[in-house]
């Protein structure tokens, strides 16, 4: 038997409801992604757990994990730096937070802070 939580479980190892995990998996199914001008994203730095090292951090994005996905690859390509996507926050690597805010703004994220 597999030791591996579902995600989204919060932490239940075993459950006799056979529609418990389906339950969850319909949750982000249903998720639409807002449109440009309606989200609200912030972007601040951030250098906890990180051994000092600066990230941009860009949250607040409502929408699906793809979209979320290409707005990463988007921002990376655009800073020329590394990063990635936990939790639904986008980390980009350096300071870059007045670069961010300025593509955002550009792209149609008028909401942006």
């Amino acid at each position: 038997m597999s030791k591996k939580q579902h995600p989204k479980s919060g932490g239940l190892v075993y459950s006799t409801n056979q529609d418990f995990f389906n339950e969850f998996d319909q949750e982000t199914d249903n998720l639409i992604t807002l449109t440009k001008e309606k989200q609200k994203l912030r972007v601040q730095l951030d250098n906890k757990q990180r051994a000092g090292k600066v990230v941009s951090l860009i949250s607040g994005f409502v929408g699906t994990e793809e979209d979320l996905e290409y707005l990463a690859k988007q921002l990376k390509t655009k800073c020329g730096a590394g990063g990635s996507v936990k939790d639904g926050n986008i980390l980009i690597q350096g300071d870059y937070k007045i670069k961010i805010i300025d593509w955002l703004k550009v792209w149609g994220y008028i909401l942006t802070k």
